[in-house]
């Protein structure tokens, strides 16, 4: 099922947000400054590629353990960076892409699964693709 959704996505604007995340990611690699977004930005572009059987959850999810007052501040000042320059226009585009597909009844399932990722587009420094059975339950 997971595969069905998945190239589902792909044909109902999957292809066009994932092709956004890509020249996210590439435009983070040619500016200097924003060269420490791209990790999260590929890690998202997965996500949009294939958001069914994985999930984004936050490094610290992963890693109980590792909790650092420095690193969790820098994550803030580069999320802040990435909503200025890039979260802001992915979002819109997950939402559009997500109206889009939510008109036709086929579409609903992949249109929720782009709501999810629009929210995670604004402040995604810090997380990490992985797969259901990986994730930990956060209900």
């Amino acid at each position: 099922m997971r595969t069905v959704l998945n190239i589902l996505n792909f044909v109902l604007g999957g292809f066009a947000t994932t092709l956004s995340w890509l020249l996210a990611t590439l435009v983070s690699v040619v500016l200097i400054f924003t060269l420490p977004l791209t990790r999260s930005c590929w890690e998202i572009t997965k996500l949009s590629l294939v958001p069914f059987g994985n999930e984004a959850v936050h490094v610290d999810e992963l890693e109980p353990g590792s909790k650092n007052a420095l690193m969790n501040t820098g994550g803030t000042l580069l999320n802040i960076l990435w909503l200025i320059f890039f979260g802001w226009w992915l979002c819109l585009m997950h939402i559009v892409a997500g109206i889009a597909q939510c008109i036709t009844i086929i579409g609903i399932p992949v249109g929720i699964a782009n709501f999810k990722i629009a929210a995670i587009a604004l402040w995604p420094v810090g997380r990490r693709v992985v797969p259901v059975e990986v994730a930990p339950c956060c209900a």
